[in-house]
């Protein structure tokens, strides 16, 4: 199996476990040459960045130019081309918009994959956008998920390689306010019916459990650690899952 982990451009990479390809997200406000600087620093170290660009945080040509042209300068040949999740600040509202540039030849472009809806599309656009960008890109990344039927749902229908996203051992009360913040409402759903104590909302949840489940159906799994990154490394260590850059 492979395993890749997504980080800030805050991030001390220092902190980092053995795992070659690292995403560096760009959250809302954050200006894009932190996230430029962030993946050169991670090329130096000799890991494989894959910075998001998130169209809706993307003002103009212009600085998409710039924000590719920083990243390709550095021998970055990797990228996640999503929407984001804000409204758009410039003339960008959509992942297909940034990739029909053309700017990202010769680049291998990841796509952002939602099993269960996203809070920001309806149903509907979203399968529209998704038949329009598969052509266009070379893998899937979905959304951190918890409902194996879902995923598994999914996946069956993509033409690409989906990249399952999970998360790192994280106790049960932080994953359900997480899964309500993203709109993951079978993942919350199935935490629900899966939580039989109070006691179990303490408890640090194995992705094991999803791992074994969803093996038959991938071999690449995309770990948001939402701060864990201590017991995501610890995890990774415990299960043999970190190897050398």
């Amino acid at each position: 199996m492979k395993f890749s982990l997504e980080i800030t451009s805050k991030t001390n990479l220092s902190s980092l476990p053995s795992l070659r390809d690292v995403y560096v997200t760009m959250l809302p406000g954050t200006d894009f040459r932190e996230v430029a600087e962030k993946a050169d620093e991670l090329v130096r170290y000799g890991y494989n960045p894959i910075p998001h660009f998130p169209a809706r945080s993307i003002k103009d040509l212009s600085e998409l130019k710039e924000y590719v042209k920083m990243c390709k300068d550095s021998g970055v040949k990797q990228a996640l081309i999503i929407g984001g999740g804000r409204e758009p600040v410039g003339e960008y509202h959509c992942s297909l918009q940034l990739i029909e540039t053309g700017l990202f030849q010769g680049m291998k472009i990841g796509i952002a994959g939602h099993p269960e809806g996203s809070p920001d599309i309806s149903d509907s656009e979203l399968e529209k956008a998704m038949k329009q960008k598969t052509p266009l890109a070379d893998y899937i990344v979905t959304q951190w998920l918890l409902d194996p039927k879902a995923i598994a749902e999914f996946i069956s229908k993509q033409t690409l390689p989906v990249h399952v996203g999970i998360t790192g051992p994280l106790k049960i009360s932080s994953l359900l306010k997480f899964a309500s913040i993203v709109g993951a409402k079978n993942s919350l759903n199935f935490l629900k019916s899966n939580t039989s104590k109070a006691l179990d909302l303490l408890k640090p949840k194995d992705p094991n459990d999803l791992i074994n489940d969803l093996k038959q159906y991938t071999k690449h799994f995309h770990i948001y650690t939402f701060g864990g990154l201590k017991e995501t490394n610890k995890w990774l260590i415990e299960n043999n899952y970190a190897k050398e850059k």
